[in-house]
Parts: structure tokens; C-alpha cells; sequence
């Protein structure tokens, strides 16, 4: 029963939720930026290029063929996800540097200092 509760401490941990939305986000963001390579950049780069498609671009060696334009598709799907993510990243921590600089409003006097404000109060009649 230890063991149970241990694992139940654990998964419901906010670290934990927040690193299980996180890859489930980013899954879907893969996909996202997937079907933009293919579909729109690549595409692009395609008539860029009179016509030639840079994910089919494969030579054979033997019977193994190397499909050198996947890796090349698949190296932009990664220098795009990294862009927009560093984008992200960069705008967030924007948004928590300008509220840092807003500056906190002052805070009440304590009690103490009441009692001495009104002492020096009495004491200037």
C-alpha cells in the first residue's frame, strides 16, 4: 500500500501534470509543423527548385537506397520547431520581465508603525 501511495504522490505532483500537457502540447505542435514542411515550405522550395522535390531526393547504393531529402525535410522540421519555440519562449519571458518591472504598491504600516505615527502626531501638538 506504501508503494501505491508513494506513486500517487508522485503523478499528482504539478511538475509532473504540467511535464504530461507539455509533451501531449508539443505532439501536437510536431504535427502542426509536419504538415507545414510538407505541405506549404517544402512545396515552395520545390518550384524554387524548377520542380524537383527536395523529400523524394534518394540515389541507391547496391540494393539500399538513401533517402538524403527526408533528412534534409526533417532537419527544417526541427530548425522551424526550435524557431517557433525559442519565439515563444523569448515572448514569455518579455511578458514576465515587464511585470517584474512594475513596481509593487507600498505596503500598509504595520501596527507599530500606527502607534508610533500617532505618538509623533501627539507629540507635534
Amino acid at each position: 500500500m506504501g508503494m501505491f501511495k508513494e506513486f500517487k504522490d508522485f503523478a499528482i505532483k504539478g511538475n509532473v501534470v504540467d511535464l504530461a500537457v507539455g509533451v501531449v502540447i508539443g505532439a501536437a505542435f510536431g504535427k502542426i509543423v509536419t504538415s507545414l514542411v510538407d505541405n506549404i515550405i517544402m512545396p515552395v522550395v520545390g518550384i524554387l527548385l524548377q520542380g524537383h522535390n527536395i523529400a523524394a531526393a534518394s540515389f541507391r547504393v547496391g540494393n539500399a537506397e538513401l533517402k538524403y531529402g527526408a533528412f534534409c525535410q526533417s532537419i527544417l522540421d526541427f530548425i522551424i520547431i526550435a524557431f517557433v519555440i525559442f519565439l515563444a519562449v523569448k515572448g514569455i519571458n518579455s511578458m514576465r520581465k515587464k511585470e517584474a518591472d512594475v513596481p509593487a504598491a507600498p505596503a500598509a504600516p504595520t501596527t507599530e508603525e500606527k502607534l508610533l505615527t500617532e505618538i509623533r502626531d501627539l507629540l507635534k501638538k
